[in-house]
């Protein structure tokens, strides 16, 4: 197991077999994020995304109250306290949350108990979720007074549509796991007992097929959902282009024809 040495001991990350976990570890507070936890998620993340070892990530709260329960508001008089100092808040931030809406390996969210404000934004840039049946969603956002930055909102919209994106917004009220799977805020449900196993079952499967095929997939997708631009069709081409010239390819042939599991080495 290889360990990412971090400045916050309120982010923890590691990997193993192709698998790394991005951990919000502030438990105390329900994983709330703070400030030093946005800087560490962009350093997690562009770790990851430099490692050729690392073929999905699985994002995760510690102490299984909570995924994220949205940003920590204990720093808002120090550290958001007015529009200079929110722009401040939000380039570090933002950096995080580019970091991870860049990321272009598959990453899981594996959400226990709360996923709230923050949190819920977090949650819907990972690609796949699973959630634990009392689990709990919601963006309060309404109750603060605060005001929602348009990328976040757009990212809720495209996946739940306008309608019940307005819901969501307006009401500020929170919904269960059920109601988040009917609308699609989430993909799974699975029991806390079993939940860890599954997300690492859906892992290993994901990291075992080949990685140029996974990333033009995930391209595609993200293209899609942004608008189509004839500029980004064009770099999925290419990412398409690169699978029909890998080893990759050869190697899925191969094993087609030897009717054996193919060694995918995403190249």
């Amino acid at each position: 197991m290889k360990t990412l040495e971090l400045k916050t001991k309120r982010m923890l990350a590691h990997s193993e077999n192709g698998i790394g976990w991005m951990i919000f570890n502030n438990p105390a507070r329900h994983n709330a994020l703070s400030l030093e936890m946005w800087q560490g998620m962009a350093g997690v993340m562009t770790a990851f995304a430099e490692d050729d070892d690392v073929r999905v990530v699985i994002l995760r709260g510690a102490g299984g109250k909570a995924f994220v329960s949205g940003a920590d508001i204990s720093e808002f008089d120090d550290k958001r306290g007015s529009a200079d100092q929110k722009a401040e808040y939000g380039r570090i931030a933002g950096a995080g949350s580019r970091a991870l809406a860049t990321f272009d390996k598959p990453v899981i969210g594996l959400i226990e108990g709360f996923c709230i404000g923050g949190g819920l934004a977090t949650a819907l840039s990972a690609d796949i979720r699973f959630a634990t049946p009392d689990s709990r969603f919601g963006i309060p956002a309404a109750r603060l007074g605060l005001g929602y930055e348009y990328e976040g909102l757009a990212k809720l919209i495209r996946l739940v549509g306008p309608s019940r994106a307005r819901d969501i917004m307006l009401s500020a009220r929170f919904m269960d796991a059920t109601e988040a799977l009917d609308m699609g805020l989430i993909n799974f449900i699975a029991e806390r007992d079993t939940i860890e196993a599954r997300v690492l079952d859906y892992a290993k499967t994901i990291a075992g097929n080949a990685p140029l095929t996974v990333k033009a997939a995930k391209a595609a997708v993200n293209v899609w959902e942004r608008g189509a631009r004839e500029d980004q069709i064009a770099a999925v081409e290419a990412l398409v282009n690169a699978c029909f010239d890998s080893n990759d390819y050869k190697e899925g042939r191969r094993a087609f024809k030897e009717k054996r599991t193919p060694d995918f080495e995403g190249h």
